[in-house]
């Protein structure tokens, strides 16, 4: 328990430079124009394909397993 309590912070470290990392890496279908209410439609619905898919299934991994390792690092603290 005690070395699962000293590498939690590392792995939670590592988790969530991967997660910035996998979010950033998106590519989002909205302009500037959707922000104040211009019709933004045509560009933002598509289907994932290939890499795109990877990425965004990636991310939901990333994010799912942070918040495990939160919620570790909460009950044995």
């Amino acid at each position: 328990m005690v070395s699962l309590q000293a590498a939690l912070p590392y792995v939670q470290i590592v988790l969530s430079v991967l997660l910035i990392g996998a979010i950033v890496m998106q590519q989002t279908g909205a302009s500037l124009g959707g922000a104040f209410g211009a019709d933004n439609f045509s560009s933002g619905f598509h289907t994932r394909r290939g890499f795109e898919r990877t990425l965004f299934r990636a991310t939901i991994v990333l994010s799912v397993l942070f918040a495990v390792s939160a919620l570790v690092n909460l009950v044995i603290n």
